[in-house]
């Protein structure tokens, strides 16, 4: 199951001119940070360690500028920004649901300095409001010293990479059957069962040594977090 695409124009490596232009992608941010955010991370991470060390304050400083919503000079990383596509490479960068596990596809037919500035302007490109823990994630990407698989995902989301095809597809759905209701409740309802299931994932309680209860405990604070938005 697709969970989230970046597609991405740019001149290959073989031209002497260097070009990037974003096209049309599947980023959604909800709940954070989304299966979008993995995505754009997880390109961060995996290709940035293939860019030269000494653009890599360059690539920090972008991601400051576009998450304050600066004018963005040109080039950056030796690549300029465009909005036209004529003539130039697509690739696409994915995130997949495959058999309950999450994973990367990615493309490499440019270069990595392309695919890491397009998932800067993308993330760049989402309301002033959504960007901080966006850029934050992206920046946690800079420092990932790895493989790009299930241990990055883990890394970024803090969750690990099996998460439920309902969390991505329909957080809202998700939240309410983690918190076992039927319906949208009243706040207080959703404080109420958040208390009343926390006791029990403990893992001083005779149920909390039987399940994963950090793992039970971040599902039902997450869950909470949702319904009270």
């Amino acid at each position: 199951m697709l969970l989230a695409e970046l597609e991405i124009f740019h001149s290959r490596p073989i031209t002497p001119t260097r070009r990037v232009a974003l096209g049309h992608s599947c980023l959604p941010m909800e709940p954070a940070p989304g299966a979008g955010g993995v995505l754009l991370a997880g390109v961060v991470a995996r290709f940035l360690p293939d860019v030269d060390v000494d653009f890599h304050d360059d690539f920090l400083d972008l991601l400051t500028q576009l998450q304050r919503g600066q004018r963005i000079p040109q080039p950056r990383l030796r690549h300029r920004l465009q909005v036209d596509r004529i003539g130039l490479t697509r690739s696409v960068h994915r995130l997949e649901r495959v058999d309950g596990r999450l994973r990367y596809a990615f493309q490499q037919k440019g270069a990595p300095e392309q695919y890491v500035l397009a998932a800067a302007y993308a993330a760049g490109a989402f309301p002033y409001s959504e960007r901080p823990p966006i850029m934050d994630l992206l920046r946690r990407a800079e420092r990932w010293r790895g493989p790009a698989d299930a241990t990055l995902i883990a890394h970024l989301t803090g969750r690990g990479d099996r998460l439920g095809e309902d969390f991505y597809a329909d957080p809202l759905g998700w939240a309410l059957g983690t918190l076992g209701f039927d319906e949208r409740p009243e706040a207080h309802a959703v404080q109420r069962r958040f208390r009343e299931l926390l006791r029990n994932a403990h893992p001083d309680t005779a149920t909390g040594e039987r399940i994963d209860a950090a793992q039970r405990i971040a599902d039902l604070s997450e869950a909470r977090r949702i319904l009270l938005a």
